[in-house]
């Protein structure tokens, strides 16, 4: 499930590129993507529940921490990471961003007092390195750009704690409607007080709703599916998969050339990620 989400959101940036081209902006991009995705996510909650049965009740701290989740947290790092881009270098933006997945190990033994696998350390070493030279050489940036990078990695690697202790109560499904939701009304508010522009051609509007079901819909509800079974840090050295996909799509559907260091990275990544399969178990997230 975790390489299913790494897929779907590595493909973001490809469709990405296809909507910028219309002159769209990212505000109006990311209100118009979670407010669909969050409809979608409730006819889907709506649609797949037992007949003659009755939901659940959230709790009221599950339901309000998944709120924050989304208000804060997902609006929060979607923000944050376009916004560095407006500021530094792709490259180095998504560099940064990449920091992630240290950040989810320190906090879960910090926070948490859970002491990471000798595997897991091992392993996020070799995919961060390996997500390093995926990526390719980075160029400069400001200092503003960088520290807006940083801040969207440190808002990812508390969503992704923070959503392995509560999300397993709520189920993945349910879970990604509430804090899609949050991340919609956020956007929305944003997008009405700056009026930003929308993709102006069908071939953009095409590309803004695959990525609102790939990159909205399935993406987070297959992390989630998926974090309740290997727990944060194997989730989050899982998901370096994400630039290993954007890449090797920018090769096939863009026709960018990708360079032999690039190869190498991609086989670091990819073998940590088997490696941490084959080797670290499935241990349970204690909710």
């Amino acid at each position: 499930m975790i390489v299913l989400s790494a897929a779907s959101f590595g493909v973001m940036p490809i469709l990405t590129k296809v909507i910028y081209r219309d002159g769209a902006e990212p505000v109006g991009v990311l209100a118009v993507r979670f407010a669909c995705a969050a409809v979608l996510l409730g006819l889907l909650v709506a649609a797949t529940r037992p007949a003659g049965q009755t939901v659940r009740r959230l709790g009221w701290r599950t339901l309000g921490a998944l709120v924050l989740l989304g208000t804060l947290g997902y609006a929060g790092q979607s923000m944050s990471y376009f916004a560095a881009l407006t500021r530094a270098s792709a490259g180095l933006v998504a560099l940064l961003l990449y920091l992630y997945p240290a950040l989810v190990v320190g906090i879960v033994a910090l926070a948490l007092r859970e002491r990471p696998r000798t595997v897991t350390v091992i392993c996020l070493t070799v995919a961060v390195a390996g997500t390093g030279l995926t990526l390719g050489p980075v160029g400069g940036g400001q200092v503003t750009g960088a520290l807006l990078a940083m801040l969207a990695a440190l808002f990812y690697a508390v969503y992704i704690v923070a959503g392995s202790r509560f999300t397993p109560r709520a189920g993945a499904l349910r879970s990604t409607a509430v804090i899609i939701s949050g991340a919609a009304v956020t956007l929305v508010i944003i997008a009405a007080l700056t009026r930003p522009r929308l993709p102006d051609t069908a071939t953009g509007w095409l590309a803004l709703a695959a990525v609102v079901v790939i990159c909205t819909v399935v993406a987070p509800w297959s992390f989630f599916a998926g974090l309740s079974r290997v727990g944060p840090a194997d989730a989050s050295t899982i998901s370096t998969l994400e630039p290993v996909v954007s890449v090797v799509l920018g090769v096939i559907v863009l026709g960018e050339t990708l360079a032999g260091i690039q190869v190498a990275g991609a086989v670091l990544v990819l073998g940590a990620v088997v490696a941490l399969a084959r080797l670290g178990g499935n241990p349970p997230v204690r909710g």
